[in-house]
């Protein structure tokens, strides 16, 4: 998963349960054009913090998995 990819899923995440950027913004304390930007994949300038806090704030986690040789379920259906 890239950035782009990662900004996507956290749109996505964001849309199903209801929630506007400018909640997450005001919840926050980032801005709501650094959001914005995240979901459109077009800052890679945001820190790590900021998008941990933004998962956190919508229940989901970033985790870290040993990478497999073998290709994924995603990865296969994607080509």
């Amino acid at each position: 998963m890239d950035f782009s990819e990662l900004g996507q899923q956290i749109r996505q995440l964001r849309r199903q349960q209801g929630i506007s950027q400018q909640q997450i913004a005001d919840n926050l304390a980032i801005s709501r054009a650094t959001i914005n930007a995240l979901e459109k994949g077009r800052s890679g300038d945001v820190g790590v913090r900021k998008v941990l806090s933004i998962l956190d704030y919508l229940g989901y986690e970033l985790t870290l998995r040993e990478k497999s040789p073998f290709p994924t379920l995603e990865e296969l259906t994607g080509e």
